[in-house]
């Protein structure tokens, strides 16, 4: 299924590191949630971008923006990622089921056994995304992906937001 733009997004709701569950529905941003989807701790690909943005959260808390990153990784993974991954800026989700990253439109792939970075993949796991949410939870962008290679880069993206934002500029795709 892939999602489109202007229309309402599947609702989302997953626990995060830490404690506390995330809910789409909660969210009450100024301009936009940013839901990025990895892939798990098994991509050293993944801990490169989600580092990236963790640099970067005041910029797009200063955008009107709120920021999560979530996998299909259990509890103990996602853990375990935002500890080695030195993740402290950004809220970790996890357990989003299989089911739930195919209605985001997002590719599932299965394991290749032991990945360049010494960890297994799980059996299933979902492949990367990046969706714009606007506060009334129908989509503005999205970008997925079936490989973990070349995703948008957020300083782009932050330069994207402040386009849209400052030129009122439409959801595009819709038709």
């Amino acid at each position: 299924m892939s999602l489109l733009p202007r229309k309402p997004v599947p609702a989302l709701e997953f626990d995060i590191v830490g404690g506390g569950r995330w809910s789409l529905a909660a969210q009450k941003p100024q301009n936009f949630t940013m839901v990025v989807f990895y892939r798990g701790l098994h991509c050293p690909i993944c801990r490169k971008y989600t580092s990236e943005l963790n640099g970067m959260i005041a910029d797009f808390d200063r955008r009107g923006v709120s920021t999560v990153i979530t996998s299909t990784d259990s509890k103990e993974r996602a853990a375990e990622a935002k500890e080695k991954w030195g993740l402290p800026n950004l809220a970790v989700g996890y357990g989003v089921s299989i089911d739930k990253a195919r209605e985001w439109g997002l590719y599932v792939s299965t394991s290749r056994g032991m990945t360049s970075a010494g960890i297994e993949e799980p059996p299933l796991f979902a492949e990367p995304g990046l969706f714009l949410v606007k506060p009334d939870a129908t989509l503005y962008w999205g970008s997925v992906s079936t490989m973990p290679f070349a995703r948008p880069h957020f300083a782009d993206i932050g330069g994207a937001i402040d386009f849209a934002v400052s030129k009122n500029y439409p959801a595009r795709g819709e038709a």
